[in-house]
Parts: structure tokens; C-alpha cells; sequence
């Protein structure tokens, strides 16, 4: 998959990444332009994000121990080691390492 923007967007899921293989291929058969499927991924992105903001109510919690954090070109890189998740009243569940990266949903410049 093409990291569009150069940073991490939605579309790393199985519908966008159904989209994005999509698009790879109407821009190899010179169907579309690669600036049109830049436009449709940031719209995608977009709905998901709003979507996801207005609709989902459930509310997740994780505790661990921080090994190593970065932030580079507006992207925040956490590494959390024996970590437990809860998703509101569930039971816990827990990884031995997860990586999280977060970025702003606006790239710099935008209002």
C-alpha cells in the first residue's frame, strides 16, 4: 500500500485498502490521474474520521509501561510494553508490546 500523504492514514484497513489497490490500478491503466486518487483518499480519510468521531460512543483504556516515545515531522511514535486494554466494561486484554502512532488529522498549513 502507498503511504499517499507520507503519513499513516485510514486506508491501512481492508475497505481502504480495497480502495487503494483500486486506485493503483486505474492509475497504472491511465484511467485517472494520481492527483484524483490523492483527492479521494483525503476524502476518505476525512469521512472516516468524522464518522468515527460522531458515531462510535465506546471508550477504551490501556495501562503499560512507555519504552520508547518519538516525534518526528508532526507524528508522535509511543512504544508501551505489557500493556491492558479495556474496552469499556469488558474484560481486559493484554499484548506484550504495541506500537502506537498518532498524527494530527490536518496536515501543517491547513485550516
Amino acid at each position: 500500500m502507498r503511504e499517499w500523504f507520507g503519513a499513516p492514514s485510514l486506508t491501512s484497513d481492508s475497505l481502504g485498502g480495497a480502495l487503494t489497490d483500486t486506485l493503483d490500478h486505474l492509475i497504472t491503466e491511465r484511467r485517472i490521474e494520481p492527483q484524483l486518487a490523492m483527492k479521494i483518499l483525503t476524502n476518505f480519510d476525512k469521512a472516516v474520521a468524522d464518522v468515527l468521531a460522531d458515531k462510535v460512543k465506546a471508550r477504551l483504556t490501556f495501562k503499560g509501561h512507555l519504552d520508547t516515545y518519538r516525534f518526528c515531522d508532526d507524528v508522535w511514535t509511543f512504544i508501551i510494553k505489557d500493556i491492558n486494554f479495556k474496552l469499556d466494561n469488558t474484560n481486559q486484554v493484554h499484548a506484550d508490546r504495541v506500537k502506537i502512532v498518532s498524527c494530527n488529522t490536518k496536515r501543517p498549513g491547513e485550516t
